[in-house]
């Protein structure tokens, strides 16, 4: 089915489409990107790219940064703040980051990095796929 917008201009149906905008938040990456921002600056004093994690950190080390978030998220969810390293927002942040990170490792990992068997719309059959090639 086509698009006829006022202006005259035609478009396919959006229909199907996966939906990036709807799936995101601008709030959530504007607080997630200052807080990547911030902890940009090394130990050493030396600050790193924004995209150095995309060179690869090994899985297990993303997984245990996250536990380490989310420890602190469960303290915060079980009224222990004080216990926490980190607020709860930095904490959710720190977690998002290592999340993101593990599954593009996954991706990495993957014999075919189009096609994603199990990750169906709902009622969709097991014979059917998403190919993200285009």
């Amino acid at each position: 089915m086509m698009r006829t917008f006022p202006s005259g201009a035609t478009r396919d149906s959006d229909e199907g489409k996966i939906d990036y905008a709807g799936f995101g938040s601008a709030i959530v990456d504007h607080f997630f990107g200052a807080y990547m921002h911030k902890h940009r600056l090394q130990s050493d004093g030396v600050m790193r790219a924004s995209d150095n994690w995309k060179n690869g950190i090994p899985i297990a080390e993303l997984w245990r940064s996250a536990r380490r978030h989310m420890h602190d998220v469960d303290l915060h969810m079980d009224d222990w703040e004080e216990y926490a390293r980190d607020d709860l927002l930095s904490s959710l942040c720190g977690l998002k980051f290592n999340i993101n990170a593990m599954i593009l490792e996954a991706i990495r990992g993957m014999e075919n990095k189009h096609v994603v068997p199990d990750m169906q719309a709902e009622g969709a059959g097991a014979d059917q796929s998403w190919d993200y090639s285009s």
